[in-house]
């Protein structure tokens, strides 16, 4: 494993089409309203194939245009020059927008109102996009073809998910879990935590690669990605655990816990 994201991942090469991004709206019967993602296409898309899909995660402010607006981040170069040499590796990836609102005059914030739509994504994915998703896209249908990365508020939302309903996925990333998923109090707010100490664990089936991740400077989450890391283990769940050397809560450790995760899905 490497802990860096090699340069050359995130390089344009000369003379080479990288997938398509497209934004995409659909009605959610969760939210009640129409709402948006962005999906990113394989870079040699074959109408006439289907292929796996990688739901991408954003974190508190974000929305769905936060990873692929971002060009320092290179998300288009990093999927594409992975699956370059080997067309096995392509996939779609989903950029959904996580605030999971029923109503607009709630906005994102450190508030516990705030937050509860976070944690309503788990209902809005389930219930609204992954099913427009496969009904609109030429995607593989299953757990076995469905991978979950998340970065911050989204890296722990991507826990609760997956832990919650491990049927939905075989492959996980969590960049950067911010605090919550237990019971907390950090600067921001008081976390009433959506599971227990006991409760991060993973029961059947098992994800095939479980990462979770975090920078050696991180500013923002601290030690909350190792005390995940800690309960995992303590708890008997195998995963990977790794720090993202000279990484803060940035695009260096978005970067380097995609990259590993293509790695090891792939591996």
């Amino acid at each position: 494993m490497e802990y860096l994201c090699p340069s050359q991942i995130l390089e344009t090469k000369e003379n080479f089409q990288y997938g398509k991004v497209e934004k995409v709206t659909y009605f959610s019967k969760t939210c009640g309203m129409e709402r948006a993602f962005n999906i990113l296409y394989p870079v040699h898309y074959d109408a006439n194939k289907k292929y796996p899909v990688f739901y991408m995660i954003h974190g508190i402010f974000g929305d769905e245009n936060s990873f692929t607006n971002d060009e320092n981040l290179h998300i288009k170069e990093l999927f594409g020059n992975f699956a370059l040499e080997d067309n096995s590796k392509e996939m779609f990836v989903v950029f959904p927008n996580m605030f999971a609102t029923k109503d607009n005059s709630i906005k994102p914030d450190f508030t516990e109102e705030a937050v509860n739509c976070y944690d309503n994504f788990i209902n809005e994915l389930t219930a609204d996009l992954m099913p427009y998703v496969e009904n609109h896209f030429n995607v593989k249908t299953g757990r076995e073809n469905t991978y979950i990365c998340g970065f911050s508020l989204g890296g722990r939302e991507t826990l609760f998910i997956t832990i919650s309903k491990p049927e939905l996925a075989d492959y996980v990333c969590a960049i950067a879990p911010a605090p919550g998923l237990i019971p907390t109090t950090d600067i921001k707010m008081k976390h009433k935590g959506q599971l227990s100490e006991a409760d991060i664990k993973y029961s059947e089936p098992l994800p095939k690669v479980l990462i979770v991740c975090c920078g050696t400077n991180d500013s923002v989450v601290g030690k909350y990605p190792l005390s995940y890391h800690k309960l995992l283990e303590q708890n008997g769940t195998e995963h990977l655990w790794y720090e993202v050397p000279g990484a803060d809560h940035d695009l260096k450790a978005i970067q380097s816990g995609v990259y590993n995760f293509l790695n090891l899905i792939f591996k």
